[in-house]
């Protein structure tokens, strides 16, 4: 099976069996039909995948690999805030009437900050470093700020990502507050994946190991059914990851990026979720 395989099914078994209901507290998220949506979670899961060995995408259940890509591009190459410069659909119910979901994600990464060296927003800066200061300690994003909270329309579940490079390798550590263990844990996983390896390309580096860091990795209670039946489905080798010849950040398009030899299970069941 793939790595991502193994770690999904790890850290399912663990919450289920180890985590924490919140079914006494008055809870935010609600379902559709506006039910409280109650979660059983594990605080502090930390997973490690290295890029060179395969690339981590889910074979238990087909994940929409260019639709990930798309959502990543949307945040850090074109730094929208806006749905209507998305493909998909998955921001709509935090979108106001304009289509904007408020100061968060990419509005923050666009944000232009000054440095001794010049004018850089948060993306930017990292490729500066990564290609002109690349054993720096402080290559890092963040998108959690406090100042504009009040003003996004959800505040960032992954909201930090810290660059690290060893010797001709570049590793990275991405921080998460929150998670939707069912519907966001390999999306996400996928999504800092393909952007490591984006990372390492434009600065001629190897990439190397993302580590995912989640404080609250939560299974809603709808979806304890489906995260069961899932983690018993047959299992596949991981594909393999092809990327275009691309030298600069803002040149790559989803179709930069091509899985080879994806094998999933044809899993139908439609994944409800919390608001």
């Amino acid at each position: 099976m793939s790595r991502a395989d193994e770690i999904f099914i790890e850290n399912c078994k663990d919450i289920l069996q180890n985590g924490v209901w919140d079914k006494e507290y008055n809870v935010r998220p609600r379902w559709e039909d506006g039910t409280p949506a109650h979660t059983i979670k594990k605080f502090g899961i930390i997973n490690r995948y290295n890029l060179q060995k395969e690339f981590p995408i889910l074979t238990l259940r087909k994940i929409n690999f260019k639709a990930a890509v798309d959502e990543l591009l949307w945040i850090w190459q074109k730094k929208s805030n806006n749905v209507n410069d998305l493909n998909s659909k998955i921001w709509d119910p935090w979108a106001d009437e304009t289509g904007s979901i408020g100061k968060a994600y990419g509005y923050q990464l666009g944000l232009k900050h000054k440095y001794k060296e010049g004018e850089f927003d948060q993306v930017d800066r990292v490729i500066y470093d990564l290609k002109n200061n690349p054993h720096s300690r402080r290559i890092m994003t963040n998108i959690y700020n406090f100042e504009d909270l009040h003003e996004m329309h959800l505040y960032p579940c992954a909201y930090s990502m810290t660059f690290n490079v060893s010797g001709d390798i570049l590793n990275g550590i991405l921080n998460q507050r929150s998670q939707d263990f069912l519907a966001a844990n390999n999306w996400n996983v996928i999504q800092y994946s393909i952007l490591m390896h984006m990372m390492a390309k434009i600065s001629g580096l190897k990439v190397g190991e993302l580590v995912h860091v989640i404080s609250d990795a939560h299974i809603y209670d709808k979806h304890v059914p489906i995260i069961k039946e899932i983690i018993e489905l047959e299992k596949h080798e991981a594909p393999t990851l092809e990327i275009d010849d691309v030298n600069d950040f803002y040149d790559f398009t989803v179709n930069s990026f091509k899985l080879i030899d994806y094998k999933y299970n044809p899993f139908k069941v439609k994944v409800p979720i919390a608001v």
